[in-house]
């Protein structure tokens, strides 16, 4: 009997803990909560990274301190809010203060980047970990993943699959250091969340989520939320000119597949297509359409049932 997923654990066990509160706007299933106190709506989500299992044991400490951030900052981008504060969660399997620093550098330089402070957490012993938990200000109508509706068109920011090759090159020691490879390692060590187009598109997508499980699987939770079924558009994906040389025919399947992007997927009214692009030039991020929201359920590649495989990451999947 197949373990049940992490979504499904959630589902079951850990939705409806604790007290009913009047305050809580949107309590878990989104990329983040939405709570309102004194009259302003907040945003709250955690991540946690495990070594070997969201980044490479020999990942320099610096990149990993930004990573831990970035995914969060991730979460904030997609409800189109501000980040503000962070709370941080380092267990370590020994004091090494070297890595801390590093660690802490890089970190702290994404944070000083977005505005974040970082105003308290945990240190402890163990297997090496980082949860960080984030707040942030949400807009008057935070982006979720429940709005699209039949009509909207679906977009995209950024390559998505550049990052699953990016980890498939820093994994390879022949090709880790060659420069014709580093702007594909540098999407996956150095994810750009983006907070400045989730920012520009509140008010204008109907709904909004990161890329963090792979394209197809994140689509997937628009479509579920919405109650509505997402078509791509196979021709719309068009994989970078580096990612079709590091992965070759099967440059086709790594943007639907690979998790880590850290892009937003989003949906809009065919109608806000000029608003769309506006935001797209203030935040100075490339966007695309990829495909439309239409009648029924799921997510389908022109028309057709998308191949096994294509489904994303799943942490208790064998």
């Amino acid at each position: 009997m197949a373990e049940p997923s992490e979504f499904a654990l959630i589902r079951h066990y850990l939705s409806h803990l604790g007290a009913n509160r009047d305050d809580v706007t949107l309590g878990v299933g989104d990329d983040a909560a939405v709570v309102t106190t004194s009259g302003q709506s907040l945003l709250m989500a955690l991540d946690t990274l495990v070594d070997g299992v969201h980044f490479p044991s020999d990942l320099p400490a610096y990149w990993i301190g930004y990573r831990a951030l970035a995914v969060n900052l991730s979460d904030i981008a997609a409800m189109g809010g501000e980040p503000l504060w962070a709370l941080l969660s380092l267990t370590l399997p020994h004091v090494d203060e070297d890595w801390v620093a590093g660690f802490a550098d890089g970190l702290g330089t994404l944070a000083a980047r977005h505005g974040v402070a970082v105003i308290g957490g945990d240190v402890t012993r163990g297997p090496l970990s980082i949860s960080l938990q984030i707040t942030g200000r949400a807009p008057a109508t935070p982006l979720r993943r429940d709005g699209a509706r039949a009509g909207d068109r679906v977009w995209v920011s950024g390559r998505p699959g550049e990052a699953m090759a990016g980890l498939g090159v820093w994994q390879s020691p022949a090709h880790r250091d060659q420069p014709r490879w580093a702007g594909l390692r540098r999407t996956f060590v150095a994810p750009r969340p983006r907070v400045a187009l989730g920012r520009a598109l509140a008010g204008i997508a109907t709904a909004a989520i990161d890329i963090s499980d792979g394209l197809v699987a994140d689509a997937g939770h628009i479509a579920d939320s919405s109650g509505v079924a997402i078509d791509l558009a196979s021709a719309s994906l068009r994989p970078s000119a580096r990612l079709r040389r590091w992965v070759g025919e099967a440059a086709t399947v790594v943007p639907p597949a690979g998790g880590d992007d850290y892009e937003l997927c989003f949906t809009a009214p065919a109608s806000a297509d000029t608003r769309v692009a506006a935001a797209a030039r203030r935040s100075r991020t490339p966007v695309r359409c990829i495909g439309s929201v239409d009648v029924g359920t799921g997510v389908t590649f022109d028309g057709r049932s998308i191949a096994d495989g294509a489904g994303g990451y799943r942490h208790f999947q064998d």
